[in-house]
This record gives structure tokens, sequence and C-alpha cells, in this order.
């Protein structure tokens, strides 16, 4: 796997051309102080793999991304985790590695770059399979904040932000209804109605056309309903 390193620290550079040593698959071709440098290159170049660090003066890691048409996979490389939600938005991004990088999360980076090779599957910073996700992270207030995914109750659209309930706490999300219903799992999560999507474990009763969960009652719409109906473990 030919890949190439674009940091405008030089020492930040050799450090992951270090740890790129112990792994005989993966060869760096190239190394790059600016992004800039690095898109002369891939204009005749093909690359499998980018490590890209995300603050570079003049031309930043997101900015780079967004002038490639077929981008590769990149893992990203920071001082900062306030970037973390922002790099959900790109499906090229392997990984979100945080400055020092230790050895053993840059080995597990490389293990599930080469997962994700094995099955073809496109990923998550965060994880291959939504499915096996235990928890999230949504931006609040500048704040990344973890959310344990059982422990989400409903998720409401408003406008342009959604509410996502848990039992003890609400969070306001500058996001989509859809973005979120990416990252639940199905297993667990059913979208009831264009403006909710609700955890079926936490259902304490329906009636008619609407569910109640804790104490808010959630309306479920009738091209949702028989879904809704055959998901639950009816007596």
């Amino acid at each position: 796997m030919n890949c190439i390193v674009i940091d405008d620290d030089a020492t930040a550079r050799l450090i992951i051309k270090k740890l790129c040593a112990d792994f005989k698959e993966i060869a760096v071709l190239e190394e790059f102080g600016s992004a800039i440098e690095a898109i002369k290159y891939l204009n005749s170049n093909e690359v499998d793999l980018i490590f890209l660090d995300i603050h570079m003066p003049t031309f930043s890691g997101f900015d780079f991304i967004q002038t490639l048409k077929s981008p590769p996979k990149i893992i990203l490389t920071t001082s900062d985790k306030n970037f973390a939600l922002q790099a959900f938005e790109y499906d090229c991004v392997v990984d979100y590695l945080l400055k020092p990088i230790a050895k053993t999360r840059f080995n597990k980076s490389l293990q599930k770059l080469a997962n994700l090779k094995k099955t073809g599957s496109s990923t998550s910073i965060t994880n291959a399979s939504k499915e096996d996700s235990d928890f999230i992270y949504v931006s609040v207030e500048r704040r990344l904040v973890k959310i344990n995914i059982p422990s989400i109750c409903f998720v409401e659209a408003k406008g342009d932000y959604i509410s996502i309930r848990t039992g003890s706490k609400s969070y306001i999300v500058h996001s989509t209804l859809k973005k979120i219903e990416d990252k639940l799992p199905s297993s667990l999560f059913l979208r009831i109605h264009r403006s909710f999507i609700i955890n079926i474990s936490e259902i304490v009763d329906i009636e008619d056309n609407s569910v109640l969960i804790q104490k808010s009652v959630i309306p479920i719409s009738r091209s949702n309903k028989s879904e809704l109906m055959r998901r639950l473990n009816l007596l």
C-alpha cells in the first residue's frame, strides 16, 4: 500500500514514517510540508493512503480533501480533538489520530484500514460498522460530548437541528435526522415519523398512531406503523 505524509511539522512527519516502518505492506513514497505541494504530486501520481494534518498554514487538511475528486483513504493527524465531528462528513476518512500519536493507537488505525480493505466497506472515523458501535460523539457548544447509543430514547428533528433525548439529558445538535439515522444501529432504532427516530426498547405504550417513551407522546406515520408492529415482540 503506497502512502504519503502531509504535515507542516517535520518532526511529526518523521514520527509517522517511523511508525509506518513497522508495517511491510506500507510504503511511504513522499512527505510534504504543505497541502499545495501534495496536490501537485497527486496530479501525476496515485496513492492508496494519505496521513494528513488538519492545521496547516494557508491551506487546511479539510481544504485539501475538498480539492480531490476521488480521494484515497485518509487518516487525519492532529493535536486538536475539536474537529472530529467535522471529519465525519468525509467518507474517505478512515480514522482521526490525536498527537502525540501512540504506537498502539497507530497500529489500531492501520488494522481498521486493513479490515475495510478486506470487506470493501465504507467507513466512518469511529467505527467500521454502525451495528458494532457503542457510542457516538456530538458537537455541543464547541465541545465533543460522548453519548452511549443504548441510552438514547429518541431523536427529534427541529429545523436545522436535532434533539437527542437520553434517559436523563437532552442535547441540541446542528445536524439532520438522516445523518444520525445512518450512525444508529437498525437493530435498536427505527424511524417512525419524518421527525422522529425512536429506540424500540424504550417504548412504554402504543395507542392508535402514537407511542409513549418516558413521558413523551411521539406520533407514528401511517407508512411506518406496519414496520414498527413487525419489529415488536408481540405476545
